[in-house]
């Protein structure tokens, strides 16, 4: 008993020094924070979602705090954030051009044939060290297994009859289903634009024809008849140059593959 007795007192003995030793430090190791890193911190939306550029809400918040950083940078918090942001601040909000994830790819199921079926974990980059590009014959596809639906946290993004698909309502433009994609065929593009050609196939149109029913064939039908000039078929590829697209839909009606994608009211990517 006098052992047990005697080793709970040396036990809080140590206790009591090393929280003393704790308390010590802490007053002598604080660092002050600015006032406003905390006021910021409080009116961003807590997502961690990297979108600002920096290491989660609080590295965003310490950064404008110190003047290193714009108030307009939290894509999740949007507008109504950075006005919140810019009045802890005194200065005015520049309004920021939101921006939306985009998968230029139709090669679903049933339009893009396979090379081979996959079976194995449901990851992209497994399933790109297993076989190499793609599971389907098209070397520009979608894999289609969901790691950008993983890593989008606002319920944006989801893999529909093999191919990733983005519901506009719900994506902040954060970017992390852009950094999760192992082949990089995710893109942030403006909301506001809502002609884009769905397919990244740089193949040339008769190699395209044998492998997807839908894929882009670089027949130039859209950049002939487009009335901005907004529109190059380049690498047998069209590309929308979104600072000339008037948005009139024109290149959607007339693509004989039915490849460029107009965003209509429903605001998805079909």
């Amino acid at each position: 008993m006098k052992t047990i007795l005697l080793a709970m007192l040396v036990l809080g003995a140590l206790g009591g020094l090393f929280g003393a030793l704790l308390a010590f430090a802490s007053k002598i190791f604080h660092v002050e924070v600015d006032p406003k890193q905390a006021q910021i911190r409080s009116c961003l939306a807590g997502a961690n979602c990297g979108g600002c550029g920096y290491p989660g809400c609080d590295g965003y918040a310490a950064a404008v705090a110190a003047g290193e950083a714009p108030t307009n940078k939290c894509v999740a918090g949007g507008e109504a954030t950075a006005i919140e942001v810019a009045a802890i601040m005194g200065v005015s909000v520049d309004a920021a051009e939101k921006m939306v994830a985009f998968v230029p790819c139709s090669g679903s199921a049933e339009a893009a044939e396979l090379r081979f079926n996959y079976n194995g974990p449901e990851d992209c980059r497994a399933a790109m060290l297993f076989g190499g590009n793609s599971s389907k014959l098209c070397t520009f596809a979608c894999i289609g297994l969901g790691n950008c639906a993983k890593a989008c946290q606002f319920d944006a993004m989801h893999i529909i009859d093999g191919v990733a698909r983005v519901d506009r309502l719900n994506c902040v433009g954060c970017g992390a289903c852009v950094e999760a994609c192992p082949k990089d065929i995710v893109k942030l593009i403006p909301e506001k634009q809502k002609i884009m050609p769905a397919c990244s196939s740089r193949d040339k149109g008769a190699a395209v024809m044998k492998i997807c029913k839908v894929g882009c064939i670089g027949c130039m039908k859209c950049q002939r008849e487009c009335p901005a000039d907004a529109i190059t078929v380049k690498d047998n590829l069209a590309e929308v140059d979104v600072t000339k697209c008037v948005q009139c839909g024109h290149c959607a009606d007339i693509c004989p593959r039915g490849i460029i994608t107009y965003f209509g009211p429903e605001y998805q990517n079909r």
